[in-house]
């Protein structure tokens, strides 16, 4: 198994009723799901998946209705077992394990958290939390401090000894995802766990696995039909559709260039300004001049200049200015004046990772937006036309300037003074 890869499914199927073995042939043949049905009678639920899911990463199928995703989940840990194809953690052959060794792995390795809660109704909330802890044959003390443990992190502590009936919704899944950490397993396998909720409950919710996973950093496979749920969680995302596959992408990759129709179909109500962030539209390597350079004569530069900007940097690359174009009333020194003549230190910064929808009011003034990280370093320029490029759909960088730096700066790199003081 590659490096890195905690789960890997290789040409999976699942075939339903029917002529089993005749529609896994049509099915690799590449018949469609409909052609099966109709003249086989068969169902092909999953039909060649293949896919790897790296060590800590949330890996989101999403799909509408009967595209299989559930099906496929249930494979993984075999609750239904596949016709054909294979499915390894760890590079440990799942699909043809013997049962003895599948329980082992569930109750070890993999655990899975459901729709609709399936919790007991004759237990305690930390009799539930319990439970696979009790399957796995831990002492009841120990069961019981685990318990409350995960209750904790889901808080839910206090409710531990009240039956589950007593709870809403949203705090029943709670007690489901926390049954699910107690066994501190390896993969976790979440079937539209927050499908039933409200919507203000739901986001709570995978505002809380947010936080969960960047504690404690699980493999997850995650099966959603909400296209934000899956922006929110994942850190991949395949879209399914009558058992394939149709797309296998970033967040960021699967709105800005959704590969056919089908997923155009779901990208184009995402709301761009508040999910793309100063990553999809930043210039990593923007042109900067150093405080340094400043006092230099502006006589030959001053005609290179007019309408273009540049960031000037300090000596551990904090930005500390901005040139933007030439005017003979700048400073009162003319085109004998320096480059510090021309210098603005009101200039719009934002902190990297800020959502393009708070770029907004800075992009009205027209000016270059420097992006800098929590310490105040540079990190790129945006140029307030490819925001709204990329809120249009272009690509990053097509927003007319040819592959030129923003602002057109590519004459002003060799107009920069030399370690001589001579202009390039």
């Amino acid at each position: 198994m590659d490096v890195g890869w905690k789960l890997k499914v290789d040409n999976l199927y699942k075939i339903f009723g029917g002529s089993e073995l005749e529609a896994l042939e049509a099915s690799r043949a590449g018949a469609t799901r409909d052609e099966i049905h109709r003249n086989l009678g068969s169902v092909a639920a999953v039909a060649g998946i293949s896919f790897s899911v790296r060590e800590g990463e949330v890996f989101v199928v999403m799909g509408l209705s009967g595209s299989g995703k559930s099906t496929l989940v249930r494979c993984i840990n075999r609750l239904i077992t596949p016709s054909d194809g294979h499915v390894l953690m760890d590079g440990e052959e799942i699909s043809t394990a013997s049962e003895q060794r599948l329980r082992e792995l569930r109750r070890t390795k993999i655990a899975m958290v459901f729709q609709h809660f399936a919790l007991f109704p004759h237990k305690t909330v930390a009799g539930n939390v319990e439970y696979g802890l009790k399957v796995r044959g831990v002492p009841r003390s120990e069961r019981r401090d685990r318990a409350l443990k995960a209750l904790d992190l889901v808080s839910l502590r206090k409710w531990a000894d009240v039956p589950p009936s007593t709870l809403s919704g949203g705090m029943q899944q709670r007690v489901g995802l926390a049954r699910a950490l107690a066994v501190d397993p390896e993969v976790l396998l979440m079937d539209e766990p927050f499908g039933a909720l409200d919507p203000l409950v739901r986001r709570e919710m995978q505002n809380e696995l947010l936080e969960l996973q960047s504690r404690f950093h699980k493999t997850i496979v995650f099966i959603t039909h909400d296209l934000n749920e899956a922006l929110c969680l994942g850190d991949r995302i395949a879209i399914m559709k009558d058992g394939r596959f149709v797309q296998v992408a970033t967040p960021l990759e699967l709105v800005t260039a959704p590969v056919d129709d089908y997923v155009k179909a779901f990208a184009k109500d995402v709301d761009l300004g508040r999910f793309l962030t100063t990553e999809a539209v930043m210039r990593r390597e923007p042109l900067t001049l150093r405080d340094s350079d400043l006092l230099h004569s502006l006589s030959e530069l001053a005609p290179n200049v007019e309408q273009r900007c540049i960031y000037v940097v300090d000596n551990e690359n904090r930005p500390v200015g901005l040139i933007c174009g030439f005017a003979p009333h700048q400073g009162g020194t003319g085109v004998e004046g320096t480059l510090r003549s021309l210098m603005r230190r009101d200039f719009p910064t934002c902190v990297n990772l800020t959502p393009i929808s708070d770029l907004y009011r800075l992009c009205a003034t027209g000016l270059p937006i420097a992006v800098v990280d929590d310490e105040g370093f540079l990190q790129g320029v945006i140029d307030p036309l490819d925001v709204f490029a990329k809120l249009g759909g272009a690509r990053s960088g097509d927003s007319g300037n040819d592959g030129e730096p923003p602002m057109a700066l590519s004459t002003l790199r060799h107009l920069m003074p030399t370690s001589n003081g001579r202009m390039r």
